[in-house]
């Protein structure tokens, strides 16, 4: 039904190719799925710029199917351009799956990680510093370099493991200062355990290398230059300089007088948000001393898209410069929460552009306490209550809504659907528009909006009710482009390095297990020693 060509990024030329197709695909849906945000769904009657014949289908399909979308899977009876769309679409998507890295990178040795290091970390946190920290040792090690520097270290979990365990020092930089504090005292205590575990096993003291941390907020390609070129190890700068202080302007008096001198270092990223992971990048070309960067992005819809009037060097999306030239832009998310309300009742507010922030997770959460405590209120009862979880609007993911994928989809806890009855004599339960009521009033109160008696959110309620069944088809089908946009940036990142020409060595390569962790592309990048 499709092509089965094969797209491929070795080079420059064939990255573009893929980059075209994917741009000539997405054109038409840029105004009826892409752009549009799910929350203006009933205002806007989004559905209604969607392929007739494509709603009136999906809307009779079980929710699994509806969920199956955005991986590629079709029905046969669905109509023949539907199939199309989806699998076409899935045709140009990047591979997301777990790639070897140890055929990858030959030399590399992943090892797990001791419950020291491992302390306080979840399982998908654990997996994704295990995998990255063997990969960025091995980057580091291939370029002889002498420093790593942690960008948007977060609590230093990878930082840590690469100083203490692959024994490379490091510089933890992050914005947080309590990031900062966390990191160094988590240091300190792994420190006291390898430094027990030398002394029992008499094989001597051994110098341990405990990273340094920074608290500065990097908000220029400048600014991370400047921390690379005057924080790594072997500089004269005192340890007080590396806490606490944003260093912007105070790190360029204590720059080396022998700029011959400095460290090879690599830049590191586990989900650096947003700019952060453009930073890194064009920082990597710009400072002779970076030999490396290993970046895995994260918060796609915080990318700046400026245009081509202003500095394209600041510029998030597009970085190269073959899609700047198409004056291609992924638009801005639109307006967030409630905003059928706002807009029939506040629409000098909704003109403000404001940000209601997720009251729909406080809301979720609030009311998966209530769930869990009304549960051990009736263990032991005969009165059992049987629940029923239908996927009906998906929750904001942190792309909100853009980048989601089918793992997205929720519904608010302790809901139950409307032709549902618990299965206790004389109960019955259909809170819908309950928790459609407090989400409202939490997000008008977070715009200092008073209640109303004059608004009518039953009556709001009552309109949309009918159309209720559409948003899961319109959801899915918007969520299938989620990975192909994905796809575009990731390319896109990968064509700037590859258009600097035989000095780099780029490549896209997934390194975690994207049922653990789905965002798992790394963009791994080295420059070429000409010696």
């Amino acid at each position: 039904m499709t092509d089965e060509r094969r797209y491929s990024c070795e080079t420059a030329a064939d990255t573009l190719a893929w980059i075209n197709d994917i741009i000539h695909f997405l054109t038409p849906y840029y105004s009826s799925l892409i752009n549009a945000h799910v929350v203006n769904f009933f205002k806007d009657r989004q559905w209604e710029n969607v392929n007739a014949e494509w709603i009136d289908c999906l809307r009779r399909e079980p929710v699994q199917n509806l969920l199956l979308i955005p991986s590629g899977l079709v029905q046969d009876h669905w109509p023949a351009s539907l199939q199309e769309f989806i699998l076409k679409l899935r045709s140009m998507v990047f591979s997301q799956k777990q790639a070897d890295i140890n055929t990858a990178l030959p030399g590399l040795q992943t090892t797990s990680l001791n419950s020291v290091l491992a302390q306080g970390m979840n399982v998908k946190k654990r997996h994704e510093v295990e995998a990255l920290s063997a990969v960025v040792s091995a980057v580091a090690e291939s370029v002889r370099a002498n420093a790593i520097v942690d960008v948007g270290a977060g609590q230093g979990y990878l930082a840590q493991v690469l100083a203490f365990q692959y024994q490379h020092p490091v510089i933890a930089i992050d914005a947080c200062s309590h990031h900062g504090m966390v990191t160094d005292a988590r240091a300190e205590r792994i420190k006291k355990h390898y430094t027990s575990k030398m002394v029992k096993s008499g094989s001597g003291m051994q110098n341990l290398n405990v990273p340094k941390t920074i608290t500065c907020r990097v908000l220029s390609i400048e600014s991370l230059k400047t921390l690379v070129e005057t924080s790594v190890p072997g500089d004269d700068l005192e340890q007080s300089m590396l806490k606490g202080e944003n260093q912007e302007d105070k790190g360029k008096q204590h720059c080396p007088s022998d700029t011959n001198n400095r460290s090879p270092t690599v830049l590191a990223g586990l989900h650096a948000c947003g700019d952060l992971s453009v930073i890194m990048l064009k920082a990597f070309l710009d400072c002779r001393d970076v030999k490396a960067v290993v970046s895995i992005g994260c918060c796609y819809n915080l990318l700046s898209e400026e245009s081509l009037k202003d500095d394209e060097s600041q510029c998030g999306f597009p970085m190269s410069r073959a899609v700047r030239s198409t004056g291609l832009s992924l638009g801005k998310s639109a307006r967030d929460l409630a905003c059928q309300v706002l807009s029939k009742y506040y629409p000098e507010v909704v003109r403000s552009t404001p940000s209601i922030g997720r009251k729909g997770k406080a809301l979720r959460r609030r009311n998966q306490r209530r769930s869990a405590e009304s549960e051990l209120h009736l263990k032991g009862s005969t009165c059992h209550m049987r629940q029923n979880f239908p996927a009906v609007v998906p929750a904001e993911s942190k792309t909100e809504g853009t980048f989601g994928s089918a793992s997205d989809s929720q519904t608010l806890p302790g809901e139950i659907s409307s032709n549902e009855s618990s299965g206790c004599e004389g109960i019955k339960i259909n809170n819908k528009f309950s928790n459609f009521e407090k989400f409202c009033q939490s997000g008008l109160s977070h715009l200092g909006i008073e209640h109303s008696d004059d608004v009518n959110l039953q009556c709001i309620w009552k309109e949309a009710e009918p159309f209720a069944d559409l948003i899961g088809p319109y959801w899915s089908l918007r969520a299938a482009l989620g990975p192909l946009l994905e796809t575009l940036i990731l390319l896109d990142r990968l064509l700037f390095l590859q258009e600097q020409g035989g000095a780099l060595e780029a490549y896209l390569l997934p390194i975690f297990d994207p049922n653990i962790s789905p965002r798992n592309v790394a963009v791994i990048a080295k420059k070429i020693d000409k010696d």
